[in-house]
């Protein structure tokens, strides 16, 4: 499906609404590191555990599972990035979006090179797959940006923080800390260029925004709650916790959305 690529959103004359994408333009400038930046081969890239061979790898290969998903969503992320770059319109939103393109690429090089580390890589996600797919086949500029940075970028956030509380002294923990940093600025400039385009959107525009997240809202909880069988055991111990903050991470979209002046109060949370 192709998305038609839009009109500048403002008056050649005028380009004062896009102040907020240009802070996130030049932050992003100033917040980029390299991939050698990263403490290899002076801390161990996941946390060392003693006990026997047998528990040794089983947690091995729960680490594994996790970066292994990472390396799925930033593969993604680059394709998604790269078609934001395509079809944005503007020119403050296109420069932004060559330091979005870059950010995927570094961190999809690092989680590489980190997976190699751990033994190469596990289980595939299928539902994030078909939550890409859906996203890379939006009818809409509007609607491409508020999934790909309004909601997931900001979504992924609080787990890199988890990821990195639960590996501290690790090259994993550094990685996600700087992942913290790049998504913050990803979500953060989607929200600002979001409102920009939303501001001169017509009434169907909006209508089908909240039409294709309510499409993805099922799609989106099968991929939250999906567990590799590496982490069978702890998502069935996690079952609860994970609806809980899935709930509140739909919850936050929707107010988000609200935000933005989108009429959400047909959407259904089907949990």
């Amino acid at each position: 499906m192709e998305t038609e690529v839009a009109a500048p959103t403002a008056d050649a004359g005028d380009r004062s609404v896009y102040a907020g994408v240009m802070r996130y333009y030049e932050l992003a400038k100033r917040a980029e590191w390299q991939v050698r930046d990263l403490p290899w081969g002076e801390l161990p890239p996941i946390p060392e555990y003693t006990g026997a061979p047998k528990k040794l790898a089983r947690r091995r290969d729960m680490w594994r599972s996790v970066i292994t998903q990472q390396l799925q969503a930033d593969e993604l992320a680059v394709q998604m990035s790269a078609q934001l770059f395509s079809l944005a319109p503007d020119p403050e939103a296109k420069l932004y979006y060559t330091t979005m393109v870059q950010d995927e690429a570094r961190h999809t090089e690092a989680w590489l090179k980190l997976i190699e580390e751990v033994g190469g890589r596990g289980e595939r996600d299928p539902y994030l797959d078909q939550l890409v797919d859906l996203t890379l086949n939006a009818e809409t500029l509007e609607e491409k940006i508020f999934q790909i940075q309004v909601f997931f970028e900001r979504l992924i956030i609080p787990r890199f923080r988890m990821i990195a509380r639960n590996s501290r002294g690790t090259i994993l923990e550094d990685m996600c800390n700087r992942l913290t940093i790049d998504d913050g600025i990803h979500h953060r400039s989607g929200v600002a260029y979001e409102r920009v385009l939303l501001a001169n959107a017509d009434k169907k525009t909006k209508k089908a925004l909240v039409e294709a997240g309510q499409r993805l809202i099922p799609i989106f909880i099968k991929h939250a709650l999906w567990r590799p069988k590496e982490r069978e055991v702890i998502g069935r111990v996690m079952y609860d916790t994970d609806v809980r903050m899935l709930r509140q991470d739909i919850e936050h979209g929707i107010r988000l959305a609200k935000s933005f002046g989108l009429d959400v109060s047909d959407v259904h949370i089907p949990l």
